[in-house]
């Protein structure tokens, strides 16, 4: 089972990333992602608020400690599923292994399934969406996909926080809220989504 659940509107949809203060203040002030951003390494976005908590240790894990919530359009979104190859080899999806190294090597952005994460970030029984965007695909993000970045950190940490006291209904009233993102068929076809269709748990 996978699917992608997010936060989105007609026109955006929200991805998170965790990055150091050195990256993120800039990212933060300019409203996209400006130097010592580099644009030349592949970038990995989660629109899951807590598998991207499970990544980073609400936001504990050094070169993590900021946790930014990236406002991108959905054209570019799906622009890069279309163009994406998945991370691993899949049998019945790809040829043979050749063909999916070939398909790799050549595609602009890449997607990985994981496990998702409940509120203690234990593993769910079904899979949330990561998507790496290099090459092409990077420029397009910084420069014309993303549309505005807002530092989450400080709620990361009253999430953690509450939890830590025992608090967990006072923490899951505080989870951004994420709906099953209506990914076109053709697209989750192609990703391992079966007819982009998204099960809900």
């Amino acid at each position: 089972m996978r699917q992608i659940r997010a936060v989105y509107d007609a026109q955006t949809i929200t991805v998170y990333q965790a990055y150091s203060p050195a990256i993120a203040e800039p990212a933060v002030r300019s409203g996209r992602f400006v130097p010592p951003f580099k644009r030349e390494r592949m970038t990995w976005i989660k629109p899951s608020f807590l598998w991207m908590m499970y990544r980073c240790g609400w936001a504990a894990k050094p070169g993590q400690e900021r946790v930014l919530a990236v406002s991108i359009s959905r054209d570019g979104f799906e622009w890069a599923l279309e163009r994406a190859a998945l991370s691993h080899y899949v049998r019945g999806v790809h040829p043979d292994r050749v063909a999916w190294r070939r398909e790799l090597k050549a595609a602009p952005t890449r997607v990985q399934w994981d496990p998702e994460r409940d509120l203690r970030l234990r593993e769910l029984p079904y899979r949330s969406l990561q998507v790496g965007i290099g090459g092409e695909a990077t420029s397009r993000y910084a420069d014309e996909w993303t549309t505005g970045i807002v530092d989450v950190t400080a709620l990361a940490r009253e999430i953690r926080g509450r939890l830590d006291a025992g608090d967990e209904a006072g923490a899951a009233a505080l989870l951004p809220v994420e709906r099953v993102y209506p990914l076109p068929a053709a697209i989750g076809d192609r990703l391992g989504a079966t007819g982009g269709a998204v099960v809900q748990a």
